[in-house]
């Protein structure tokens, strides 16, 4: 099994509620969401073309792609409409004060 390493992130003030920000971590292209203030982390490119989720928009649970209007689960990565068929890598998220840690395999 991998060892997980935690990297800050964002600040919870950065990202207001349903919506997404575009991050970098061990050049690893990252969207972290806000969702009923929870916070979520996926891979942040579009299993369908090579375009930013963080450009997307963020209804309810789904993570709409800006370009072809492909649709995830947010808190799973799952494809859940065409274009795209193949599902978004998730990552592990924490929250200690108001910073936001995701877990990048090691």
């Amino acid at each position: 099994m991998n060892e997980i390493e935690y990297h800050a992130a964002a600040k919870t003030d950065e990202i207001p509620e349903e919506d997404v920000k575009g991050v970098v971590l061990d050049d690893e292209e990252i969207a972290i969401y806000n969702i009923e203030g929870e916070y979520y982390a996926t891979h942040g490119i579009c299993t369908h073309e090579n375009i930013a989720l963080a450009d997307g928009f963020v209804e309810g649970q789904l993570i709409e792609c800006p370009l072809h209007s492909a649709c995830f689960e947010i808190k799973t990565g799952k494809a859940v409409n065409p274009p795209a068929e193949i599902d978004l890598k998730t990552y592990p998220v924490k929250v200690e004060g108001d910073t936001i840690y995701v877990g990048i395999e090691k």
